[in-house]
């Protein structure tokens, strides 16, 4: 059992939007899956999103266990509030869905290096996981190169990547957002999940996100 670790090549690129779209996929297939938002910072709407698409039943501290007034990075947000980030609450939370559902999605906040505590990022948490890690592409022009250090950052950190999901910000596409997919396919090797844009409302669960031997799936 376990699950994935929800990425973004920044804040605000849709991170939200796919973790959604893919807990609603896996309870159309059978799946019991639940979101888990560790940290939020500025409103819990995030995780309020996440616990309405979760399945079982669950509290909205369940799937997030720490929140912050202000909407900053984890790290800021704890000093200003003065009450530090309770690292191992955010990793607990997360083991102990895991030990209840067969996917877990957790979701980062910002990108993939946003500072927790002064020694801390989002990437230690995954890596503490030791999940595979989806990454939520901005689908605009400089997508490119913000998710090649994504990428290369997980890579250094020693986790698996098992896809990128391109997330288009608005109904026009212009030349970066066309070609976008074939480019990140050619020079990094890692499937293209999906596509999603804004206003969809269901996405095809990717095989290569299944439970293995089945496990979990009620149908």
């Amino acid at each position: 059992m376990g699950g994935f670790f929800i990425t973004g090549t920044s804040t605000e690129v849709g991170k939200t939007f796919v973790t959604v779209l893919l807990l609603r996929a896996y309870a159309a297939s059978g799946v019991e899956a639940v979101g888990y938002k560790p940290v939020a910072c500025g409103s819990r709407e995030d995780a309020d999103h996440l616990h309405r698409a979760s399945a079982g039943q669950l509290s909205l501290d369940d799937i997030n266990p720490l929140a912050y007034r202000v909407p900053a990075a984890p790290l800021a947000a704890a000093m200003i509030e003065n009450r530090p980030v309770e690292w191992a609450a955010m990793l607990e939370g997360a083991m102990h869905l895991a030990r209840d559902y067969p996917v877990v999605l957790v979701e980062g906040v910002g990108g993939w290096k946003v500072p927790c505590t002064a020694e801390l990022t989002m990437a230690d948490l995954a890596t503490e996981l030791g999940w595979p890690v989806i990454v939520v592409v901005d689908n605009r022009l400089g997508a490119l190169n913000h998710t090649l250090l994504t990428l290369e950052s997980i890579h250094d950190h020693g986790l698996h990547c098992a896809g990128m999901i391109l997330n288009h910000p608005g109904e026009e596409r212009d030349a970066a957002s066309v070609s976008n997919a074939a480019i990140l396919a050619q020079v990094t090797r890692i499937p293209i999940l999906a596509e999603v844009m804004h206003g969809q409302t269901e996405i095809d669960l990717p095989v290569a996100l299944l439970p293995k031997n089945g496990e979990g799936q009620t149908g």
